[in-house]
């Protein structure tokens, strides 16, 4: 209790309380300082007035000046009694009980005797205090007093201080205590994190916000951290929290995160307890969020951190072998030890020893296995086209999940075997050299397994119109045939000869010899052929294209060898490089940083953002760019598979293809930089601009992409994810291939749903070719598959390939000859250049270089654009499906289906009323579902044969 002071300057005792310190007040002389009791009888000093006698009373006590100390809200409380005017004899109607509380603020201690003036203005009313009890006895030894407590509190106070005054008008009162104090929040630690003391607000329903700081080795889980400080200095409403970090496990109620001792760790945040390390394993140091794998055990990037550490396991066992002659069955158990792990697969390794006294070498690639040769989740393993009269040695590896990472070579169980005596496998192909009249000249090449020494061959041949076969032998891999009749069609077949007996006729070949005419109007020309061809191969070429010939196995596919030129590029894989950087320094420009400027994001990649800026190189203009950053925390995995895309596109230079201007791997962040493409993703872009280009247009942009993929292919690039997003168009409509990331690592997780997963990796199904989805097979065959779907992307402004059919789905319908209808408004030559592309034999698929030399012809002669038929009998011949022989050189309608290996519908086409050529020709895609063929691909082979007057054409 502070002292109160009278305004006419009586000095009085301590008589108030206050957190706030309150100094002396002032107050009227009709306040007067007393001794009196309390209801315990306790002495107490008052202040006290009582002139309810006298009328209009105005008597105020203020103190000196309080400090507001940062509070918003003050509270005072008043102890104090009243004297019932009831008990008062002959008191006058102008006796109060109650009196007033005010307050008046200001940033400096300047209150004077008149100043500020003893009324309500200036001074603020805080309210009229009523006792809840008054006292009417006084006893002779002193007052006896009923002592009321209230609280009142006011506010928002803003200035530095404050000054309390009480008036008192007309009641009989004693003030006995005043106590002023504002409340707040004291400092917690709640969810995690420490709250600092916080006051409460200005008004008594007022929330204040306080943010939290994560304990040490706490990390924020929902920001912001927050604690809100009521008007009673309660806290609540709490948001967010902060949770120990990977090493740290909360202990004391969440108050302390606590590192994990020796032996325990703790992977990742959260409330979870510290574990004790898995088996094989332990912990270098407090703290840890891993366990180390003791000598000798692994585990792999894949395995969680609470699973025991692996090791290798041991070799198979019981192995059996069974040989038939050159093919072979391999059987063996399982091995003893698994290593700790249920993911054991096996390898079989072939190595041919031969007959001499040299060591075994690794089997060629012409040797079977089925199902496979490596990853066999079976024990057992069928393997074929070996030697005969061969020596091998076969080793089954057991590997599993960390066989990798072990530094030793895989444990495995070896048997060896001795192939028996077999014929030749059959000769694949036969080329026709030359022809005339009356005879023609073929070779043909070695069987693929020859399985000895091929003593000679033997050849058959008739009319393709009789059935009289005629034998020619040949010590040699090449014969002429001469005695024939001038323009007829021969039917060759070849087999070769060894010790062991005769292989396998190969295929059917059909040859037509030169008639008389024609041989005349050749030997006119001869003379202007030879003296304006310029080379040997410039000669045959022309007499290629001269020559008729009746089907594929014609003059037009000889095939000639073509060696890569001098100075032509192939492509390195970075990752055969020992030190993966060594490849980024030897295929990417390094770029100083500062001559990279960021001007803002335009996207987000796998590895971080993506953003458009400019480049400004030493003597250089500036250039916008594209630039790919990596992600702040990354590990050397994920930046050496960043930097692995700028080590592939490095080494390509096409208009075509997304050009590198560089890396930047001495700063941070990690960057690749890359021309800017206006036009952003080539799919985006077509549905943006729906409906917006000619044909023309879109036929040069498709004609853009297959250049591009044509040099791919020519360096021996197989793309693995060619789709419409990852194609980049410019300003000027220029199409780029990009995205050489994803390519080779089409196996690593994505949230992107277009990358789904078969057989164990991630593959983009919608535009994948079967064998690739099946086997694993990429090569730029599947590329050319992949393109065929960009066509009918681009076609279709940017439509989803298959539209809402699950992946699965997709799958299914094309193993069942389901290939995609054209788009609206597409040519008929742009869809069957599509279906050419989605060939289920990947053999029979065109190369890029025929893709780009068809679209040229297009836009060449525009007029082959405007046919929007779909397929009937007036559809041209695939690219590469010219080996169905014209029906019009057979004699029956059965005898032409059996010959397109058709035979299956002969007596649907009788029932139906086909069965001359004049009818068959006349067929249209109705009439093919009429007759009951619904493949897809039977109907393809069928009508490519019913084009009349296709036959005699050298259809190159």
């Amino acid at each position: 209790l502070l002292p109160f002071q009278l305004k006419c300057h009586v000095s009085l005792p301590s008589l108030v309380q206050s957190v706030l310190h309150i100094p002396a007040v002032f107050a009227t002389c009709r306040w007067e300082e007393v001794s009196g009791y309390d209801e315990n009888m306790n002495t107490i000093r008052t202040y006290q007035v009582c002139n309810v006698f006298d009328s209009s009373q105005n008597n105020w006590v203020r103190t000196k000046y309080i400090r507001r100390h940062g509070a918003q809200r003050i509270h005072v409380q008043m102890k104090f009694s009243v004297r019932d005017c009831s008990s008062i004899p002959n008191v006058p109607g102008s006796c109060k009980e109650t009196f007033n509380l005010y307050y008046y603020e200001s940033d400096s201690d300047t209150a004077t005797k008149s100043s500020p003036s003893w009324m309500e203005n200036p001074w603020v009313k805080v309210d009229t205090i009523a006792a809840d009890e008054s006292f009417s006895q006084v006893d002779l030894g002193g007052r006896i007093m009923k002592i009321n407590s209230e609280v009142r509190g006011f506010g928002p106070v803003s200035r530095n201080g404050f000054y309390l005054a009480f008036q008192d008008y007309g009641a009989c009162m004693s003030l006995i205590a005043v106590r002023v104090y504002y409340r707040k929040c004291p400092s917690v630690i709640q969810n995690g994190a420490v709250f600092p003391e916080t006051l409460s607000g200005a008004e008594s329903t007022s929330l204040v916000a306080a943010r939290g700081v994560c304990v040490p080795n706490g990390e924020e889980v929902d920001v912001p951290i927050k604690l809100y400080c009521n008007g009673d200095g309660e806290w609540m409403v709490p948001i967010g929290r902060c949770m120990c970090k990977a090493g740290y496990e909360a202990v004391e109620n969440g108050t302390v995160c606590r590192a994990c001792v020796s032996g325990f760790f703790k992977a990742a945040q959260g409330d979870h307890k510290c574990l004790q390390c898995p088996i094989n394993s332990r912990t270098t140091s407090e703290g840890a969020t891993n366990c180390v794998c003791r000598n000798g055990y692994y585990r792999t990037d894949s395995d969680p951190s609470q699973m025991p550490c692996t090791t290798v396991p041991s070799a198979p066992q019981n192995v059996i072998s069974i040989v038939n002659e050159t093919s072979l069955r391999l059987e063996w158990s399982p091995p003893q030890e698994s290593g700790g792990r249920e993911d054991v697969v096996y390898n079989i390794i072939c190595k041919s020893c031969g007959s001499g006294r040299g060591g075994c070498t690794r089997c060629g690639d012409n040797v079977q296995f089925v199902p496979r040769q490596l990853g066999l989740t079976d024990t057992r393993v069928h393997i074929s086209d070996l030697l005969a009269h061969t020596q091998y040695t076969f080793e089954i590896q057991a590997v599993n999940g960390v066989s990798d990472q072990s530094p030793y070579s895989p444990q495995y169980a070896s048997v060896n075997i001795t192939t028996n005596q077999a014929a030749p496998s059959a000769v694949s192909i036969i080329h026709q050299v030359s022809r005339t009249p009356n005879s023609i000249t073929l070779s043909w090449s070695q069987p693929d397994q020859p399985n000895g020494v091929i003593l000679d061959y033997e050849l058959q041949y008739y009319e393709k119109a009789e059935w009289n076969s005629s034998l020619t032998r040949s010590q040699t891999n090449t014969a002429v045939i001469r005695g024939l009749k001038p323009g007829t069609i021969y039917v060759f077949q070849v087999r070769a000869r060894t010790v062991a007996g005769f292989g396998r006729f190969s295929g059917k070949m059909y040859f037509q010899t030169m008639t008389e005419e024609y041989n005349s109007s050749i030997q006119e020309k001869l003379p202007l052929i030879i003296g304006s061809a310029a080379a040997g191969v410039d000669l045959f070429l022309f007499l290629c294209f001269s020559f008729f010939c009746v089907c594929v196995y014609s003059c037009c596919l000889f095939s000639l060898s073509v060696e890569v030129s001098p100075g032509m590029k192939i492509y390195i894989d970075p990752f055969t490089y020992e030190d993966p950087n060594e490849a980024v320094r030897e295929f990417a420009k390094e770029i100083e940083i500062s001559c990279v400027k960021i001007e803002q994001v335009i996207g987000a990649g796998e590895f971080g953002e993506v953003c458009s800026g400019n480049l400004r190189q030493p003597g250089k203009r500036e250039i916008l760019v594209a630039i790919k950053t990596l992600k702040v925390g990354y590990t050397e995995r994920q930046r050496r598979d960043f930097l692995s895309e700028a080590s592939i596109m490095g080494q390509f230079d096409h208009p075509n293809i997304i050009h590198l201007e560089g890396v930047v791997t001495k700063s941070s962040p990690v960057m690749i930089i890359t021309e800017f493409m206006e036009n952003g993703s080539l799919d985006s872009f077509l549905r943006q601009n729906d409906g917006q280009f000619t044909v023309i247009q879109l036929v040069g942009m498709l004609r853009g992409i297959a250049a591009g993929m044509k040099y791919l292919c020519d360096m021996n690039y197989v793309h693995r994810d060619l789709a419409a997003r990852n194609i980049l168009v410019n300003s000027n409509l220029v199409c780029k291939v990009s995205d050489f990331g994803l390519s080779r690592f089409l196996e690593d997780d994505t949230s992107d749903p277009t990358y789904t997963s078969a057989l164990g990796g991630k593959i983009p199904i919608r535009w994948t070719a079967p064998e690739a989805i099946q086997y694993r097979k990429f090569t730029s065959s599947s590329d050319c598959w992949s393109y065929g779907i960009v066509m009918w992307e681009v076609m279709s402004y940017g439509e989803r390939p298959y539209w809402d059919m699950s992946n699965q789905d997709v799958i299914n319908a094309i193993e069942q000859d389901y290939r995609l209808p054209p788009p609206m408004d597409c040519p008929s030559a742009l869809h069957q250049l599509m279906l050419d592309c989605w060939q289920k034999d990947r053999n029979n698929r065109p190369k890029f270089s025929q893709i780009v030399s068809t679209l040229d012809k297009m836009i060449r002669n525009p007029n082959s654009l405007k046919a929007m038929t779909p397929l009937s009998s007036s559809v041209h011949l695939p690219l590469l499906d010219r080996s169905t022989p014209d029906f019009s050189s057979f004699s029956t309608v059965d005898e032409w289906l059996d010959a397109i290996k058709m035979g299956q519908y002969k007596e649907n086409f009788a029932n139906e009323g086909f069965n001359s050529f004049d009818v068959v020709s006349q067929m249209t895609m109705e009439d093919i579902h009429r007759v009951g063929v619904t493949l897809a691909g039977h109907q393809k082979k069928i009508l490519n044969s019913v084009i009349p007057g296709a036959h005699g054409l050298c259809l190159l």
